[in-house]
């Protein structure tokens, strides 16, 4: 089987994305305000319910789900759904490494170091590499913000609070999605 160095592919894959950067320098001003509005509106509709949500379910600190649908919402519903998809695994994988780390060891720096560490290397040896950054993030979270109370409640209910706020990403996105497909003069 010929395979290339990753090298090559990484090269290639960085030409991709100048190109793409580019088309999207290219746009009319008037697309890209157009592009942003809409964004905005999504992120704000989504960290709102998230945060809402998360209040009214009464979660130690609602704001994760907020957070959470900033970081996964994105233009259209395909990429929010990836980008959500990567969030849940990486948020899964790293809440049960630090429940684990924190069980079995005792909790300091270097334990913390050595867990985010083998959280990132899970990912990438599971496949998820892109989940790699955000199960990093989830056991910073639990291992290093004060917290009162087992780590594992702590781990579960950020992964509930995270779980919040990309059910809202993917809601509002949804249903920009379907009143794109309404507005006059869009084909997709």
């Amino acid at each position: 089987m010929n395979q290339r160095p990753i090298r090559e592919l990484r090269r290639e894959l960085g030409l991709f994305q100048q190109q793409l950067q580019e088309v999207y320098r290219q746009l009319p001003w008037s697309h890209r305000l157009l592009n942003g509005l809409s964004l905005a509106v999504q992120s704000l509709a989504a960290a709102s319910l998230g945060y809402g949500l998360g209040l009214l379910l009464h979660t130690q600190q609602a704001f994760w789900g907020a957070l959470t649908a900033i970081a996964v919402t994105q233009q259209n519903y395909l990429d929010t759904r990836k980008s959500s998809r990567d969030q849940v695994l990486g948020a899964a994988t790293g809440a049960a490494i630090a429940m684990i780390a924190s069980y079995l060891v005792q909790d300091n720096y270097l334990v913390y170091a050595i867990t985010m560490a083998i959280s990132v290397v899970l990912c990438w040896c599971f496949n998820i590499g892109n989940a790699g950054r955000l199960s990093a993030t989830t056991v910073t979270i639990v291992m290093l913000v004060p917290h009162t109370g087992p780590f594992w409640t702590i781990a579960l209910t950020r992964l509930g609070e995270v779980t919040i706020g990309i059910g809202s990403a993917l809601l509002v996105t949804g249903i920009a999605h379907q009143l794109e497909k309404l507005w006059p003069g869009e084909n997709s």
